[in-house]
């Protein structure tokens, strides 16, 4: 089998580590992939956002499958086009993936659905944000509506604070395109789950819950990223509330697209708040996400090869569910000075650790210099992902892992997991 995936970050990286255990005779190409990807399969220098090309090259390499890792391909309809040229892919059409690319559509279907999600206000102009900031209060949540790489949500203390955000995404183009217009959004009580679903559009096969870490600081300080860490699983995703999450949340999403004539095929991301009142959403994405492929995809004991294989080509998700290793999983990304804002690439990694017992390491943000030196190239450099038995054992290797990756100006987080880690503490006591 040739399986084309279209992505060059850790999450590919994590989807290539995957492939190549569930099928070792693959023939594995990645565009444009990552040094981590070398070592396992071939890369093409093929922007994953040139739809044109990928296209072309799927087709005169007649590859069996096309995995779309990131969304803004996605978004750019690369999907539809494969499938015009009956060329199998793993991924939702340009129209399903309004899911995620726009944050006001998938509101409205929501709300249409009867999904449980936070009240929303979208805004176009500072003039409509600030009455309706005022109406809001504060706390407050104000998110751009457009693809913003994980940057484009903000939290907000204040009124002052709100203002702020919405100002320099609507005038300031801090986000670009992504913030010609906001969602004023509610402010949701709870913890953050992250639940996977592999679908047919119909059917679907639930993964294990993982929990991100958004804010780039201990403590879960500092301002938003595209996510600093994960672990796997989680003790409050009972099996009781991923029940609950599907009938009332993951489903009637499935059957309101479907409605619309956008049926949803590939890996639906719900990211859940768990409220008082139950699982409310926060908001979709319409593929794998980063960091938590990282923590999730070592825990998979069953081929998902063959599940996004079915899928692709229309013959369902399967009837067995899926099967997981025992233990538990923990990563956490090594991030370059000044992310989430403007990094400095090009700097040497002067130790990069190898995987071994018990630890993974999948590249990110990595390039190949002269020499075949290795540098950074991005935000996210890497992610170190440790497996054990326990938890603590998981999360100690993960930290002990993201500490051996060095280059001026590393940064990580060393509290990844600290909600489990409380949890544990407190039933230990």
């Amino acid at each position: 089998m040739k399986v084309l995936l279209v992505g060059g970050g850790g999450r590919e990286h994590a989807l290539a580590w995957k492939f190549r255990n569930d099928a070792p005779d693959l023939q594995l190409i990645a565009a444009p992939g990552n040094p981590g990807i070398e070592e396992i399969g071939k890369t093409i220098a093929i922007p994953a956002h040139d739809v044109g090309r990928l296209v072309d090259f799927a087709r005169a390499e007649s590859v069996d499958l096309v995995v779309v890792g990131p969304e803004v391909p996605l978004e750019a309809g690369l999907v539809d086009r494969l499938r015009t040229h009956r060329i199998p892919a793993f991924g939702p059409t340009a129209a399903a993936a309004r899911i995620e690319t726009s944050k006001s559509w998938a509101k409205d279907l929501m709300v249409r659905a009867g999904v449980p999600t936070a009240r929303a206000v979208r805004c176009s102009n500072m003039l409509t944000a600030r009455k309706i900031i005022g109406e809001f209060g504060a706390p407050v949540v104000i998110k751009a509506t457009g693809l913003a790489a994980g940057k484009g949500v903000v939290v907000c203390g204040s009124i002052g604070e709100a203002l702020a955000a919405a100002g320099a995404m609507l005038e300031g183009q801090s986000v670009g395109d992504a913030g010609r217009e906001i969602l004023v959004e509610e402010f949701m009580e709870g913890e953050e789950l992250s639940l996977f679903v592999l679908t047919d559009g119909t059917a679907v096969l639930p993964m294990l819950p993982v929990q991100d870490h958004k804010r780039l600081g201990d403590g879960d300080t500092g301002p938003n990223t595209g996510g600093m860490g994960a672990y796997a699983p989680v003790s409050i995703g009972t099996d009781e509330l991923i029940d609950r999450s599907m009938g009332e949340v993951v489903l009637p999403t499935l059957a309101a697209l479907r409605e619309a004539g956008h049926p949803f095929t590939g890996l639906l991301y719900a990211g859940l708040m768990i409220t008082a009142t139950g699982p409310r959403v926060v908001e979709f994405n319409c593929r794998f996400g980063d960091p938590e492929t990282q923590a999730l995809l070592p825990l998979l004991r069953s081929n998902l090869l063959e599940r996004m294989v079915a899928i692709a080509n229309n013959d369902g998700v399967g009837a067995e569910p899926l099967d997981w290793y025992p233990g538990a999983s923990v990563t956490t990304v090594v991030a370059s000075a000044g992310y989430p804002g403007s990094v400095r690439s090009g700097v040497p990694i002067t130790v990069a650790p190898a995987n071994k017992e018990g630890t993974l390491v999948f590249h990110a943000g990595t390039a190949r210099a002269a020499k075949g030196a290795l540098v950074t190239a991005g935000g996210r450099v890497m992610a170190v992902t440790g497996i054990a038995p326990t938890f603590e054992e998981a999360r100690a290797a993960s930290r002990a892992g993201a500490q051996a990756v060095r280059f001026n100006g590393a940064i990580a987080r060393t509290d990844i997991g600290w909600r489990e880690a409380a949890r544990i503490e407190s039933r230990q006591s």
